[in-house]
This record gives C-alpha cells, sequence and structure tokens, in this order.
C-alpha cells in the first residue's frame, strides 16, 4: 500500500495548494491513502470547520491537528461530528474527538493513524506521548488488524521525534514528525521496517518564517518587540511530504521518498 503524508498546511496559500494539487498528486503518485496535516490551514492557527471540509474535498482521507487544534473554536464540536479528523492522543483528558482511528482503505484493506504531541519545549505541559502510543500500537499490530499505520509526532524537538521513531520502530509502519515546518533530510526505513522523517516540512509559502510572513517576526528578533500579529506568508506554496509504500502481510515499509512540489522547494529539472 502507499501512504501518502502532506505536513503542515499553513494559511489560504497551503490551502489553495492542496485543494489545486492534491488529486493529480495522488493519481501520479498511486497513493492509496492520504493523511494531511492541518493545524494551521486557518490563518495559520488552527482549522475551521469550513477549511476542514476544503481539506478532505481537495482529497485528504484524515486530516490530523497537533497542538493548535481548537484554536478555532468552531472545531470543538465539528471533531466530534467528523471522524476523519484527529486531535492528538495527549492533548488533554476531557478533549473532545479522537487521537487514533481505524480507517478503511481500497482492496478492504485497513489503516491505522494517530496523533501525539512531544513534551520538549512545548508551550504546555503535555501528557507522556511514548504510553498513549503505547496503548494503541498494542491494540493495533501492523500486518495484523491493520494492514499500515501511521503515527504523527508533533513535536519542536528533532531527539524527542526521533526517540518516538525508535520507539514505534517494528510496530508502525511509518512515524513522520509535524510542528517546526522545515523538511528534514533524514527519511529512512529502520531496523524494525518503520519508515522514519524527523519533520515532513510544511505544506505553504517558503518564502517566509516558517509560513509565515517575514515583517512581524524579523521585527520581534531584531528588537525584542512585537507590533502585531503574524499573518501567513501569500506567495506560491510548496507541498512537502512523505510517500512511503508498505508490505500488506506485515506492515513494513519497504521505500520512503520525500515529497517536493511546487514553489520555491520544488526539485529542480533534470
Amino acid at each position: 500500500m502507499k501512504l501518502l503524508y502532506l505536513g503542515d498546511v499553513v494559511g489560504r496559500s497551503g490551502r489553495a495548494a492542496v485543494s489545486g494539487r492534491l488529486k493529480d498528486l495522488r493519481a501520479r503518485l498511486k497513493a492509496d491513502f492520504c493523511v494531511v496535516n492541518g493545524e494551521n490551514a486557518t490563518s495559520g492557527v488552527g482549522l475551521s470547520a469550513g477549511h476542514a471540509q476544503t481539506l478532505l474535498e481537495a482529497g485528504a482521507d484524515v486530516i490530523v491537528l497537533g497542538d493548535h487544534a481548537f484554536d478555532q473554536r468552531d472545531m470543538l464540536e465539528f471533531i466530534g461530528k467528523e471522524p476523519r479528523i484527529l486531535r492528538p492522543l495527549n492533548f488533554a483528558k476531557d478533549a473532545p474527538g479522537a487521537g487514533a482511528r481505524v480507517y478503511d482503505a481500497p482492496g478492504g484493506r485497513k489503516v491505522l493513524v494517530a496523533q501525539v504531541l512531544g513534551q520538549v519545549f512545548m508551550k504546555r505541559p503535555f501528557a507522556d506521548p511514548f504510553s498513549a502510543l503505547d496503548t494503541v500500537l498494542k491494540a493495533h499490530p501492523r500486518g495484523g488488524l491493520v494492514q499500515a499505520s501511521l503515527v504523527d509526532i508533533h513535536c519542536e524537538a528533532t531527539s524527542e521525534k526521533m526517540a518516538v521513531g525508535h520507539y514505534c520502530d517494528g510496530r508502525a509502519s511509518v512515524v513522520v514528525g509535524s510542528h517546526t515546518h522545515v523538511p528534514t533530510a533524514d527519511a529512512m526505513i529502520l531496523p524494525g521496517g518503520t519508515a522514519y522523517m524527523t519533520d515532513a516540512g510544511m505544506c505553504g509559502d517558503y518564502n517566509s518564517v516558517i509560513g509565515m510572513d517575514t515583517a512581524e517576526p524579523l521585527r520581534r528578533f531584531v528588537t525584542g518587540m512585537s507590533r502585531g500579529r503574524f499573518s501567513p506568508a501569500a506567495g506560491e506554496a510548496t507541498l512537502s511530504g512523505l510517500l512511503v509504500e508498505t508490505e500488506d502481510r506485515t506492515g513494513r515499509a519497504v521505500s520512503v521518498v520525500p515529497v517536493r512540489e511546487g514553489g520555491l522547494l520544488s526539485p529542480s529539472p533534470g
């Protein structure tokens, strides 16, 4: 099975790129299943119900969120009505929605999708991601009850993302990082057959500061003072993500390839 993952969608530019290019991208890559991180899709902070519908109609099978899961207040209610949206497993004990679910894929196959938040350098003290994942992965062994499983680790520290990757090695098909919006160069298959990448990058305008128009971030870095809110950059977005092929019988990853489409990070011809 081929699993396509797209990193954090940022603002209108990111939404437009997903809406305009995802279906064609899925067809060209022959992707059977697609997970999109949408937690920055609405004005760079959170995801509204309307924009969630836009991403689902564009070709996402599942949308995962992150630490900004409920910054758009209507998501508090909408997530309970839309099972294709997941918030982090360890967000809060009483948070609405779910942090992991099993979904149908073509050919009668099943895919587990789960998301956790890291603890290092995050603004809130989230619960332990390792124990949260342990419970879910034990209940859904790859190659058994599910043919493939994908874990999104939404986290600031690269070391913590790597630790989660090794913790899940041999149990998940894919562990991919999100949150920092900068794609890393370490796509690989770990010894136990888990595809791993520390950060898939963002679906947004890379002529920016992690997706935001440069003026306000630069002002804060240079002067230590703010003058307004961050606003998403509005140039052409790059779709950034990961394509992983798995073996149905075992759930092991057999190939992993970073995805870069359009914008400043589009691969050079030849």
